[in-house]
């Protein structure tokens, strides 16, 4: 197998790869990403025990167990930049072998759940409320660095939003993933679900105004009135379709949750997202452990 150089695969002193500062044998297969660094403990303190704790830059990591399935809890940071060092990574620790710095002959796919909070785009989406991502859409340009290649549905479902905003006029080429259904069949209850928008920023990209005009004033109107089929745009954020682009491409299976903490349209905002937060966790791994039961 060919080698990998070190100024790609950079790995640190301790063995452990560059940015997330995690060896092989401190990642559990199975995942959960949130941005905020402090929401770590918040999903861990759900764990029957905790084995390992780690603290490099914003990616805090914390390795445990929810009954006799072990897990890992990491934050992301804010952004499909950081995704694209979280998935890469994530991935290398399981599927590269450091020793030889080559890749594994047997690739082992990994169980990836985000966790996070975004903004509705649909009226009747209220703040506090869950969503699990059927797609994500991105118009943030990171997956085009990479060999993407949507068929079937999900080409169809991009044509006709790229129809219906003409946004590659204006911003970057839009890119679609799907969650994987294997995960996705689990969170109908108590969840909407729809496509999810991830965009490359929190003010402009997301249709916000303070004190700069926008090239685009009418996005959060065609991304609401979008529909193709059953598939309708449910909210945005900006880091599911990075997650479920790469996952795809590197073969894991990856899900995002998200709870409302703003209504765009009904111009909503959360008065306790903290809670809300955790009352998504809370449900999702009381889930996880209905499925492992």
């Amino acid at each position: 197998m060919q080698r990998i150089e070190e100024s790609e695969l950079i790995i640190n002193p301790r063995g452990a790869i560059y940015h997330l500062d995690l060896r092989p044998e401190e990642l559990a297969h199975k995942i959960f990403l949130v941005g905020d660094p402090g929401r770590v403990p918040v999903v861990s303190k759900f764990f029957d025990r905790i084995e390992f704790k780690q603290h490099h830059r914003e990616f805090v990591s914390h390795t445990g167990f929810i009954g006799s399935d072990r897990y890992s809890v990491i934050s992301t940071g804010i952004g499909t930049d950081n995704i694209d060092i979280v998935m890469n990574e994530l991935d290398a620790l399981v599927n590269i072998d450091f020793s030889t710095r080559s890749v594994r002959s047997d690739l082992i796919p990994l169980q990836i759940i985000r966790l996070g909070t975004s903004g509705s785009l649909q009226k009747e989406i209220p703040v506090d409320s869950f969503v699990a991502s059927t797609h994500g859409l991105g118009i943030d340009n990171l997956l085009n660095f990479y060999r993407t290649e949507p068929r079937g549905a999900e080409l169809e479902i991009l044509q006709a939003f790229i129809t219906h905003t003409q946004l590659p006029h204006q911003t970057a080429y839009p890119a679609i993933a799907s969650a994987s259904a294997s995960l996705l069949k689990h969170f109908t209850n108590g969840f909407h679900t729809g496509i999810t928008i991830t965009c490359p920023g929190f003010y402009g990209p997301q249709g916000r105004i303070l004190r700069l005009g926008l090239k685009h004033p009418e996005l959060i109107g065609q991304l609401t009135s979008f529909n193709f089929g059953p598939h309708r745009i449910s909210n945005f954020e900006m880091e599911t379709s990075a997650i479920y682009g790469l996952g795809s491409l590197l073969g894991h299976q990856c899900l995002s949750l998200n709870v409302i903490v703003a209504n765009r349209i009904a111009k909503t905002f959360s008065a306790n997202g903290l809670l809300a937060v955790e009352r998504l966790i809370e449900k999702t791994i009381g889930t996880l452990r209905s499925i492992a039961h």
